[in-house]
């Protein structure tokens, strides 16, 4: 029997990735990170595995059957909570990336993903408010005053203050142009906030001393739409003591991530303070924001990973049916594992969970080697492709237990609804896929991907997957110059959703065969594993951007050309 620690992430496939692929322990020559070592990382990833699978992992059916209630105008969750997330900051695992000048471990941010993958993994719900209060002190370090720095990041990386992101509105949904909640300049340079935040998680609790929300509103006056958006710093509770009047009005109960407590607020004239320079709000945002999409692939691949390894698990142990050309009743019954379409099953969750969790790592390391071009044409690829196909890796893991996969005494139903959230959360597919078509593909990052993906393919030599990818990124190319030429923007983003997937099948195709140059020459189950995973993405899925392309080359109008009446 595997252990539960097994169950959960691979940490064989982590090492391959970190140090055979990726060569992490090169970054030790970086003035950076010259105090780390691969021991150290090891160290760190080591006691991440032991805290996600002592103190997170137990509480995750319960975070799911326990939802927090809305108790005497606040939200109550159970008591295992609090103690898990203690012990992931009292190990200084929320400072891990940090600099050592806020109490940091200052390791490189690739390994402080791999590390937020065993907890995304073992409890998604409670991880949620460690990575929500992890981007909020980013921002803070970034665009934040010396004093807003200090007064609020130590206890933040401390544990014992909790961040949010409050974005959203009930009348404005994705749309932060509409967003209606106003800030009202004070004589003593504070503003004072009015308005109804939507979708707020971990927007109450009593996890710690206090909660740092940072609020988008408008100040009176300001020019109209995103450009008329500043951002605030309001806390829950004020310098003196006193609870500000920012008031809990209702919780929202999602399908999954139940442990994580989403609610709408109210902003009463709440106390708060600019962050950055008025007007400029959505830009300081966004620096949370796209640490957050890459987070939220990061916890889809993670999700996808132990939905994997826990579906292998049962189809080896699970005896049912008989080779198909057995014919006596009598031969014994085989391991399901040994029937070809659950070999298939699981070979597609490989593909697709191994394949999130590599992209995810790779960002993590262009952000150590300050590869910011390349970094920001893959974002959204990183947010939605793990979302979309780690998805169906939980799908796929639901279907291989068959009808006790259906159940909620099995892990796997768990997954599937915990991971069904990641394609809304931090933006939508579609607004990813218009983020990406729209923006993203017309700065040099596109150039550097497509450079990136063809020294893949040089290395690649004589290898049919290097002729087949190379097509595939010549096609890809070609498509995206034939739309931003074409002059109507609305026909040129009609299908930007149909880009993101097609240019995001291409990136992991891309992902895979580097993979496999990177296992060349070794004959383990790994190196074996991954060369099967990669033919079958090789196989089965990069075929499928083919015909996708050809409908973006077209300029399909049958969704714009539907009258919302015939719908």
């Amino acid at each position: 029997m595997p252990h539960e620690r097994d169950l959960i992430l691979s940490r064989r496939d982590l090492e391959f990735l970190l140090y055979d692929w990726l060569d992490v322990e090169s970054l030790t020559a970086r003035e950076r990170f010259a105090e780390h070592s691969r021991e150290t990382f090891d160290a760190v990833l080591e006691l991440a595995a032991d805290i996600a699978t002592e103190r997170f992992a137990p509480h995750n059916k319960r975070n799911d059957a326990e939802e927090p209630r809305f108790e005497n105008g606040g939200a109550v969750l159970h008591e295992e909570v609090a103690p898990a997330l203690r012990a992931a900051a009292d190990a200084g695992l929320l400072a891990a990336t940090m600099d050592e000048s806020v109490g940091g471990l200052q390791l490189p941010y690739v390994v402080g993903t791999a590390l937020q993958c065993w907890f995304h993994a073992a409890n998604v719900g409670t991880w949620a408010y460690a990575m929500l209060t992890v981007a909020n002190a980013n921002l803070l370090l970034a665009h934040g005053t010396p004093e807003q720095v200090e007064h609020y990041v130590p206890d933040m990386l401390a544990g014992h203050v909790h961040g949010t992101m409050c974005l959203s509105e009930p009348q404005a949904g994705s749309s932060l142009a509409d967003i209606t909640t106003r800030a009202e300049p004070q004589p003593d340079g504070s503003y004072r906030l009015t308005g109804t935040k939507m979708w707020i998680s971990g927007g109450d609790h009593g996890l710690g001393e206090n909660i740092v929300h940072l609020v988008l509103a408008k100040v009176p006056g300001g020019p109209a739409g995103v450009r008329g958006i500043s951002l605030f710093l309001v806390p829950k509770i004020l310098p003196d003591g006193t609870r500000n009047a920012v008031v809990l009005t209702g919780l929202n109960h999602k399908m999954g991530y139940r442990g994580t407590v989403n609610t709408v607020l109210s902003f009463e004239g709440a106390l708060g303070h600019l962050v950055g320079t008025e007007g400029r709000g959505l830009a300081a945002m966004f620096h949370m924001m796209n640490e957050a999409r890459v987070g939220v692939g990061a916890g889809a691949a993670a999700l996808a990973c132990t939905g994997y390894l826990k579906s292998l698990d049962y189809a080896k142990g699970r005896p049912q049916g008989r080779p198909a050309g057995a014919k006596d009743p009598a031969t014994p019954m085989v391991p399901i594992v040994r029937h070809a379409d659950v070999r298939r099953m699981l070979l597609a969750q490989k593909a697709y969970a191994e394949g999130a969790l590599a992209l995810v790592l790779y960002c993590g390391r262009l952000v150590d080697t300050d590869e910011r071009e390349l970094l920001e044409v893959l974002t959204p690829i990183a947010k939605s492709w793990p979302s979309q196909w780690g998805l169906e890796a939980n799908a796929l893991a639901v279907q291989v237990l068959g009808g006790y996969g259906y159940t909620r005494e099995y892990d796997v139903e768990q997954h599937y609804r915990d991971n069904r959230l990641n394609p809304i959360h931090e933006g939508t597919h579609g607004i990813q896929g218009a983020d990406l078509l729209g923006r993203k593909v017309t700065t040099a990052g596109f150039a550097v991907l497509r450079d990136r993906i063809a020294d893949t393919v040089a290395r690649a030599g004589d290898l049919p997957e290097a002729t087949q990818l190379q097509q595939a990124l010549d096609r890809l190319v070609e498509v995206t110059e034939i739309l931003h030429a074409h002059p109507d923007a609305e026909e040129r983003l009609a299908n930007a959703s149909v880009y993101l997937e097609a240019a995001g099948h291409v990136v992991v195709a891309w992902i895979w065969l580097d993979q496999v140059l990177a296992a060349a020459g070794r004959e383990d189950d790994l190196a074996r594993g991954k060369r099967a995973a990669a033919r079958y993405f090789f196989r089965f899925e990069l075929p499928k951007v083919g015909p996708q392309l050809d409908l973006l080359a077209s300029l399909d109008r049958t969704s714009l050309d539907t009258d919302p009446a015939w719908l």
